[in-house]
């Protein structure tokens, strides 16, 4: 299993110089089973740069959205492949709290982009798993999910493959102030053993109590559930639009130090566009 980061930001793009060694793109990872199967998390508009490479192979696409807020689908009309003739996507919507299923096709409408969704020459699916239907089959992978804490609410994903598991967890607020849809222990179980867990970190403590129930969680609560679930690998995600090359990387090494302190095997890094790991 091969999973490449397109888009790491939270909220909106962040352009500039400031913003290179991690990049500006929002949410869009990549995974590539090793039966070759390709499953895309979110649609930010790190999708763009992820189209030029798929639009050269000819096999389904498949797209798991967390939510349907802008950072997570804004890049999808820019996704060459959606232009294609006969190209099969499969679009799986988040457990959002309103049923709107094809918002990400019906921003494609309107007033809000010049070419119309309904002229698109693919063949898009909206597949809406039912309520209850928390695991099926991808390829050669078990995909499972979870809803998150989040305003509007959503899907985090869990991806199995030959023994190994990621698991795909942005926009969840740990300890919200609202009521919860998971709980942590609920967390730590999804993503109990998991050879890498992706987990929103866009906050630190000293965002706090400002920003508490935006639906982000502190990049320590983020390391603690890595750490309580027995994860080998964490990666920092949707690092806030306000974050700096410089000041993403002092967050890492404050994650790392809380790692050192507890004395665990965890291995931690913030996703940079680009990065490729291999399960």
């Amino acid at each position: 299993m091969q999973v490449t980061f397109y888009g790491v930001r939270g909220s909106c793009p962040s352009p500039g110089a400031n913003f290179i060694k991690y990049g500006g793109n929002t949410a869009c990872v990549h995974v590539e089973l090793e039966d070759g199967s390709d499953i895309i998390l979110d649609a930010g508009t790190g999708i763009k740069n992820l189209g030029q490479k798929l639009i050269n192979k000819s096999g389904d696409i498949n797209l798991l959205l967390s939510h349907n807020h802008w950072d997570h689908i804004q890049g999808f009309p820019f996704f060459s492949p959606i232009y294609q003739p006969k190209r099969n996507i499969f679009i799986t919507p988040g457990q959002t709290s309103l049923a709107e299923h094809d918002a990400i096709l019906k921003q494609m409408s309107g007033s809000y982009f010049p070419v119309d969704y309904t002229t698109l020459a693919s063949n898009i699916q909206i597949v809406v798993k039912p309520e209850g239907t928390d695991t099926w089959q991808i390829g050669s992978a078990k995909i499972s999910r979870l809803q998150m804490n989040h305003p509007g609410s959503g899907s985090s994903f869990s991806i199995e493959e030959n023994g190994k598991k990621m698991v795909y967890i942005t926009d969840n607020e740990l300890y919200p102030p609202y009521k919860k849809a998971t709980d942590f222990l609920d967390w730590v179980e999804f993503a109990r053993d998991a050879e890498l867990i992706i987990h929103d970190a866009q906050y630190m403590i000293a965002d706090m109590p400002q920003k508490a129930g935006w639906g982000h969680s502190v990049a320590e609560e983020a390391v603690k559930l890595a750490l309580a679930s027995r994860a080998k690998r964490m990666a920092l995600y949707s690092h806030d639009h306000i974050r700096t090359d410089t000041e993403i990387q002092a967050i890492e090494e404050h994650c790392q130090d809380v790692i050192a302190l507890a004395e665990a095997d965890l291995s931690l890094f913030a996703a940079a566009e680009g990065q490729c790991v291999s399960l």
